[in-house]
This record gives C-alpha cells, structure tokens and sequence, in this order.
C-alpha cells in the first residue's frame, strides 16, 4: 500500500516534470507523486566521494529525509528523533539518508554535533532536489534577514543558488517506487518519527 499525508498547502501537482522552474516559495513546490520513479541523482558522502543515489538504494528501502542544513534548529531536532529510532527503523528493514544543501564538510560537522548513525549526504547544488520538486529559491529580503542571523548559505553550500529543499520525508522501496511522502511547506513542522515508525509498521 501506498501513503500520502495531505499536503494542503501545495498546489495540485500532475507530475514530478511539471515544475518548469523553481519557485520562489516552498508553498509552490510541485513535489514527486506517490508511486513515481525516483529520479537520477548525484550526491556526495561526508568525505566529498560523489554517489551515484539509484545505485546506493537498489534493493534496500530507503529513508530520503530532506533538510535546510545544519544551522536550522528545526532540522537539527528532527535529525536527534530520527536517530533515537534508528534501531527500529533498521529493524524494519529500512535504511535512512539525511540530505541537505550543506557541503560535505559541514555535514560532518552536523554529524558529530548530533551523533547520527544513519548517512547524511550533501545535494550542495540542489540539483536532486530540483528533480524531485522539492526545491525553492528564497527572495532577497529572507536571504538578507538570514544574514543578519549569520546564516549564511552561499558558504554552506558552496553555491549561490540560495536555493533550499522543502522539509520532506520520501519513503522509496528496493525498486526506487515511491510509497509515502510528507512534504511541508511550513519549516517549523516536521513528520514525529513515531508516526514515521507507524508507517514503515503498516508497509510490512
């Protein structure tokens, strides 16, 4: 079986392809749909090795589970519930990846400040997630108050795209179908790994 969780703030999407350019508010994306393929994708390890993501996860469902980066407090709490039911998710048979904008380097920071035991993975150009729909571009005003914050993404990523992912959690199976999706616009609202749990339970 196949689950959505309603996404009341998306436009109504016909597929993945449909998005011609990215969009400027993360309530615009047109994300991937229920029972697509998982596109191509490049991403790169901890240590900058480049991954080819169709082979990482042939065979083994997976866990896509995409964030703003390691500076994002909210992101950083999902990564800590996420890691403290790994060994459930493990037991399920899943494998989980974390990916975000940051460049390898501080994704390796995210994983010593947050001790995850799952793989985190650097989209640093935003291309993967461009594929899938997730990605938004943010205006000047929101990059100018970020920097006032001392965020800064053109040296996270590496790029000046200003480009972030939609929060989003993307369950594939072996083959690379797509079986369940949580995407929300909203950053401050993340998917509780318990009702992730309860999901993987009923895909058994």
């Amino acid at each position: 079986m196949r689950y959505l969780l309603p996404l009341l703030f998306l436009p109504l999407c016909f597929s993945l392809f449909a998005q011609t350019e990215v969009p400027t508010e993360a309530n615009k994306i047109c994300p991937i749909l229920l029972g697509e393929n998982l596109p191509e994708g490049k991403l790169q390890t901890l240590e900058g090795k480049s991954v080819d993501i169709l082979e990482y996860t042939k065979g083994k469902p997976t866990i896509l589970v995409f964030y703003r980066g390691g500076w994002c407090p909210y992101c950083n709490r999902q990564l800590a519930g996420l890691n403290a039911v790994q060994d459930s998710i493990t037991a399920l048979g899943f494998q989980v990846i974390a990916i975000s904008p940051d460049k390898p380097e501080k994704l390796m920071e995210s994983q010593e400040k947050e001790e995850v035991s799952y793989s985190l993975m650097s989209d640093a150009s935003m291309q993967f997630s461009r594929d899938l729909g997730i990605a938004f571009e943010l205006d000047k005003k929101t990059r100018v108050k970020y920097r006032m914050y001392g965020i800064n993404l053109e040296k996270t990523s590496g790029y000046d795209h200003h480009q972030l992912p939609a929060p989003a959690v993307i369950v594939i199976d072996g083959e690379g179908v797509v079986q369940f999706t949580y995407i929300n616009p909203n950053y401050k609202v993340r998917l509780n790994p318990e009702v992730l749990l309860a999901v993987l339970h009923s895909m058994q």
